[in-house]
């Protein structure tokens, strides 16, 4: 009995076939982060964020440096008040399934080195990356400088991440680490007691602060 025409002979090395997706669902991805939809909800988020940041006041130097002399807590209460709205907002969200977590690994040299470098540049400048931008759209032309020393630094360290990367991001290196896991509590007690003890240190800045 003859075998079939449609037999390989088997001489014929295997073939792994592997399935690739539709062109359209490779093409348009809305959780990409170059997505359209992604690019749009970017842009309205960064008009609002800029919008509340120069309607909250803390675009201004004077209010930025007074935080840092101790003369003026407008940034502390602004901080906060994000802090608790975005913590609550954030964790219930996530518990309802509407978003992920994209938590930044926690490197303790390469953190406290940045926080450093953040703090000069701060008492330097007057103006925050954040408030910069915002500081030069109500017409504040001073934090031009700092924009563009936004950039330098932000190519430096594209540049350098590599060293980086393989010296002293691995001092104190913790992986991706929340503060409801290093104190060992589930999140949803770690957010019971810790949103109305920061309610509470706002309302107390709020009354004895200047």
């Amino acid at each position: 009995m003859g075998k079939p025409d449609n037999v390989p002979p088997e001489t014929t090395p295997p073939v792994l076939v592997i399935p690739t997706e539709p062109q359209e669902k490779r093409a348009y991805d809305p959780g990409k982060p170059d997505s359209p939809r992604q690019l749009v909800l970017g842009l309205v988020f960064g008009v609002v964020f800029g919008f509340l940041l120069q309607k909250s006041g803390v675009a201004r130097y004077e209010v930025l440096i007074g935080q840092l002399l101790l003369t003026d807590f407008t940034v502390t209460k602004v901080m906060l008040t994000a802090i608790v709205v975005g913590m609550g907002g954030i964790f219930a969200m996530h518990a309802l399934g509407l978003v992920e977590l994209h938590v930044k690994p926690t490197h303790y040299a390469a953190n406290i080195a940045g926080g450093l470098l953040f703090g000069v540049g701060l008492g330097v400048l007057g103006y925050c990356p954040g408030t910069g931008v915002a500081a030069l759209g109500q017409g504040n032309y001073d934090a031009i400088a700092g924009i563009v020393g936004l950039m330098a630094g932000s190519y430096l360290f594209a540049e350098t991440s590599g060293f980086v990367g393989s010296t002293i991001e691995k001092i104190g290196s913790r992986g991706r680490l929340l503060l409801p896991d290093l104190l060992e509590m589930k999140r949803g007690v770690f957010i019971a007691l810790f949103v109305p003890l920061l309610v509470a240190g706002l309302f107390v800045v709020a009354r004895l602060g200047p």
